[in-house]
């Protein structure tokens, strides 16, 4: 029997993985994909936007997006990926290829070394490893500084070499793509992308492409069927993590739910969010929000002080209006973050 083909979504926090498979979803051309959520938190956020693509039934929606939130997908592979793929399995008849959006925490190694593992190997094959880069964060320097002063130093000082976690992990994200999509490149002028295009490209495996690509609207061909079976030539994808027998991440990065009833006032609501970007080390907002007056539910992502919302789709009458918040950062307190949204501040 042939080989369900896998591709792997990975990429920073905030990049644009969900929308991207949220496009490729309503765009299938026929296709029937099931899709793992490696969701960073409690409140299953990404999972749930899929669910709302709208492209089928709920019973086969359900059945073929499943959310993982038992931790970092690299760090529980064993303990949930294993059986979730082999309950997929035993679905192939169903299923023409599936994709895995990894948290923006996870390193994509450990995920591929799995398919290795004879419960998997003989049933799936990591048909490719996509990497989604943000290149507004980029070229700002909010991922990793400065690009040319961070070079600059580098080149100039053999014994600099106190890189972040974060640093690491966007390196290992890049050394183990067979493609990375740019994305939100419309906020940049031709100069700034060239720069960060040009220091991308040293990074990356030589002969690795970049697209850019607008609101995750790409042709499913060019990003399934690469036929790489990542996980015969793992050995020329580098990894920080490569003479580990087991990796660990940053301990002080962890994420904080906040959930409110009552309706909120989005101006209010942005300016309070983004006085808690200022004064906290926040990478990431994402969530619903339950606007007064509205039939509709509006999503909203964050990433540094840059926000976006859209509506995806009306509430249900079977459910509960309810804003939905998940902050991912660095050392983040549960009552600072609460007491900022206090219905008294921003939500009213």
């Amino acid at each position: 029997m042939h080989k369900i083909p896998v591709t792997v979504v990975t990429g920073f926090l905030g990049a644009g993985k969900t929308t991207l498979v949220r496009h490729l979803l309503q765009n299938n051309q026929g296709r029937r994909i099931a899709v793992l959520v490696n969701e960073f938190g409690e409140i299953g956020i990404d999972a749930e936007l899929l669910r709302s693509c709208q492209i089928c039934d709920e019973d086969e929606t359900n059945g073929n997006i499943v959310e993982l939130t038992n931790g970092c997908l690299c760090c529980t592979v064993q303990e949930e990926f294993l059986p979730t793929m082999q309950a997929l399995l035993q679905r192939r008849d169903q299923i023409d290829c599936i994709l895995v959006e990894t948290s923006g925490l996870a390193l994509p190694k450990p995920l591929v070394q799995a398919f290795r593992w004879p419960e998997i190997r003989t049933s799936a094959t990591v048909d490719g490893v996509i990497t989604v880069v943000d290149c507004e964060a980029l070229s700002s320097g909010q991922l990793v500084g400065n690009l040319d002063a961070l070079e600059a130093q580098r080149q100039a000082d053999d014994s600099l070499d106190h890189e972040t976690p974060i640093e690491e992990l966007f390196e290992d994200q890049l050394a183990c793509a067979d493609l990375v999509l740019l994305t939100k490149v419309d906020q940049l002028n031709e100069t700034e992308l060239s720069q960060v295009q040009t220091w991308l490209q040293g990074e990356l495996p030589q002969g690795t492409k970049m697209i850019p690509c607008h609101q995750g609207q790409i042709n499913p061909g060019i990003l399934l069927g690469f036929n790489a079976a990542v996980e015969d030539n793992l050995d020329q994808r580098h990894s920080h993590h490569d003479h580990e027998e087991e990796h660990e991440h940053d301990d002080h990065i962890n994420s904080v739910q906040v959930l409110c009833d009552h309706t909120a006032d989005p101006e209010q609501l942005l300016e309070k969010l983004k006085a808690l970007v200022i004064k906290h080390e926040i990478y990431r907002i994402k969530g619903f929000v339950n606007l007064q007056d509205k039939p509709m539910r509006l999503v909203l992502q964050g990433v540094g002080d840059r926000f976006d919302t859209f509506f995806d789709r009306p509430w249900h009458p079977s459910e509960t209006r309810q804003t939905k918040l998940v902050f991912i950062g660095q050392d983040l307190q549960q009552d600072d973050i609460s007491r900022a949204l206090a219905p008294t501040t921003a939500l009213v």
